[in-house]
């Protein structure tokens, strides 16, 4: 019995969706000849209809009452299918079969395929370690590490496992932990992790959390494990099946002893087919999915919109998603009357322009874009790793860097100096402190900017009665300025990938259905963990859109306003399709008990209501929120 069942299920599963589209349009074809010219063939062509969608409804019927005693809509179109063919109504029998098969295949059409997204992070698992011994260096594998064993990064490698740092400076690329947009500054004493970046300057680290437990290995786990309490919503007709079945056998039993007229009891059963019920949820989620896609999103999960149309908090990360993601001049400020702040930031470019720095590069790049001018090529110029450069430009020696590059070479500090730079480090910028010659001659202040959108969705979002949240992994004060700006009243810094996690689990378990928005590997959890992830598609992480329901594809924030106004629309218009569904079937079935109503006007009647409601759902393609419309 079970090998049967067994052959049975692969046989209706193979093909796939070509296979059933092909068979969609030869049973529409068959019903379409039996209804207008029904003698061109020795045999009623509707019977094509009936094996080609019938059958596989029957036998997933059959399947899922021996298995699990699982009654879903199947059922009863199972019931009224046999019912149909044994009086001889054989259209009615392939119309209903057809009808619910299109329902099927377009509710298949809106599930997500498999996606590979923690394959892609595995591949970020660093390979190799390059273990000291003595005086010897070996590259063994990064499975192999012990913690307490002493291991060297180059520039440009990965760090193996977690660890702290015994000697060495550098810069290390904390994006893939933190989604900070800037590389942060390590020396002797600070932790590194695994699978972030290191920069420039090697370093010598000692161990702390090897194999499974360190950082990156934490992270695929969290990926794996954050769906698995995510609830898929279950077909309407499927919820409702066992109501529905034992409803339509009663009314047509009661009606057959009743009447004595066994065609009003099969009307009844073919009348009760959810059709239109079955059609009304898929036929608007895909026609919402156009009107999504025409505004830059591309919907991963079929029944995400319906999630998201639940939703009282959307959480953002901020780098790459509020903000544009990369370093930008934001002020060049001059403490000296000798030099202009022009001169300075000339000066600064000079200086910076070998650096591999981003920072460095940033200075190059804005100065570049500001003045439409050439970068005076510097003389003897030498990088420091997790201080700054040094350079020779324009017949003066130039300093760029941090307060640490002023200390090594004795260059003090004036309070006023430090009260300007702590000024613009409230406000969540990076400060490169400028000396000329040995003096603190000024300063550029760097910061992520906000995108110019940002303030508008926000308050647009707000209209909606949905509140914004900040998660971030970047430092209070930048995360501070940002929520300021934008008038975000809740915020958490200094998060990383389990901390993002938690809270969107926090939200959850006090019934907030939330919505996370990011675009680094480090948002990956919490997209996966959200009532519903959406994924910055165009400078985000492969990894972040593999785990989101929902990726925007061109980055435009300002269309998630729509996008969840949409949604809500979406939600309205099936509720008006179901209502319209079961009206039509209470009238359908009081007219089939009266005999007004035979098997085949039936099963017309249950087209023009399926058509009514495919039609009133592509209302959706076109959709577009009102201004005043909250």
């Amino acid at each position: 019995m079970r090998k049967g069942i067994q052959k049975i299920e692969q046989f209706l599963e193979w093909g796939g969706t070509k296979k059933d589209i092909t068979l969609l349009v030869i049973s529409g074809l068959s019903l379409l000849i039996s209804i207008l010219i029904p003698d061109i063939l020795p045999f009623d062509t509707a019977w094509v209809a009936i094996v080609l969608c019938g059958v596989p409804i029957i036998l997933e019927a059959l399947i899922g009452l021996i298995t699990a005693f699982d009654i879903k809509a199947d059922v009863l179109v199972s019931i009224a299918l046999i019912a149909s063919i044994i009086i001889g109504e054989n259209f009615a029998a392939g119309e209903v079969a057809f009808i619910m098969q299109l329902g099927a295949l377009l509710e298949d059409l809106t599930v997500a395929k498999a996606r590979a997204g923690i394959e892609k992070l595995v591949h970020l698992t660093p390979q190799k370690a390059r273990i000291l011994s003595g005086e010897t260096e070996k590259i063994i594998s990064a499975e192999e590490v012990k913690v307490g064993d002493l291991l060297r990064v180059l520039p440009g490698e990965s760090v193996p496992v977690d660890g702290v740092i015994v000697s060495g400076q550098t810069s290390v690329n904390q994006a893939v932990m933190t989604g900070e947009s800037l590389p942060v500054d390590k020396t002797a004493g600070d932790e590194v992790s695994s699978g972030t970046v290191n920069q420039f300057g090697s370093f010598d680290m000692r161990a702390t959390k090897v194999g499974q437990d360190s950082s990156i290995q934490r992270m695929i786990r969290l990926v794996q494990s954050a769906d698995a309490g995510k609830a898929k919503i279950v077909g309407i007709a499927d919820r409702w099946a066992t109501w529905i079945v034992v409803t339509a056998l009663t009314a047509a039993a009661l009606t057959w002893i009743i009447s004595g007229e066994i065609i009003r009891a099969v009307t009844i059963l073919v009348v009760f087919c959810p059709c239109a019920l079955v059609l009304a949820t898929p036929t608007a989620i895909m026609a919402a999915i156009g009107n999504a896609t025409k505004h830059g999103f591309l919907v991963r999960e079929g029944d995400a919109l319906e999630r998201l149309a639940s939703v009282t908090k959307i959480a953002f990360d901020k780098t790459g998603t509020l903000t544009y993601g990369t370093p930008e001049v934001t002020a060049v400020r001059s403490f000296t009357p000798v030099y202009t702040e022009e001169e300075l930031y000339s000066f600064a470019a000079s200086a910076e322009l070998r650096s591999e720095h981003p920072l460095g590069k940033a200075v190059v790049r804005c100065f570049r874009q500001k003045h439409l001018a050439s970068v005076s090529q510097p003389a003897d110029f030498k990088m420091i790793p997790g201080r700054g450069v040094v350079a020779y430009t324009g017949g003066v020696r130039i300093l760029a860097g941090n307060r640490e590059l002023l200390e090594d070479h004795f260059i003090p500090v004036t309070k006023e100096a430090l009260t300007e730079a702590e000024t613009y480090l409230g406000q969540g910028c990076t400060v490169i402190y400028i000396a000329v010659d040995g003096q603190l001659a000024g300063l550029v202040a760097l910061a992520d900017c906000l995108r110019e959108e940002s303030a508008d969705m926000i308050h647009d979002l707000s209209e909606l009665h949905v509140q914004p949240v900040l998660l971030t992994g970047d430092h209070e004060e930048a995360a501070g300025s940002i929520a300021h700006k934008l008038q975000i009243h809740e915020v958490h810094a200094n998060c990383l990938p389990e901390d993002k996690l938690n809270w969107i689990d926090t939200y959850q378990k006090e019934k907030n259905p939330v919505c996370m928005i990011g675009d680094g590997i480090n948002d990956a959890p919490a997209l996966k963990k959200a009532t519903v992830g959406i994924a910055m598609g165009g400078v985000g992480s492969d990894i972040a859109v593999d785990a989101a329901d929902i990726a925007l594809v061109d980055d435009e924030v300002k269309e998630l306003p729509h996008l969840l106004a949409l949604a809500k629309r979406m939600m309205f218009t099936i509720k008006c399709n179901l209502s319209f569904s079961m009206g039509l079937n209470f009238v359908a079935i009081a007219l089939a008990i009266s005999g007004i109503l035979n098997p085949v006007v039936g099963a017309l009647v249950h087209n023009a209501g399926s058509v009514i409601v495919i039609v009133h759902s592509a209302l959706l393609l076109k959709w577009r929120k009102k201004k005043d419309e909250a």
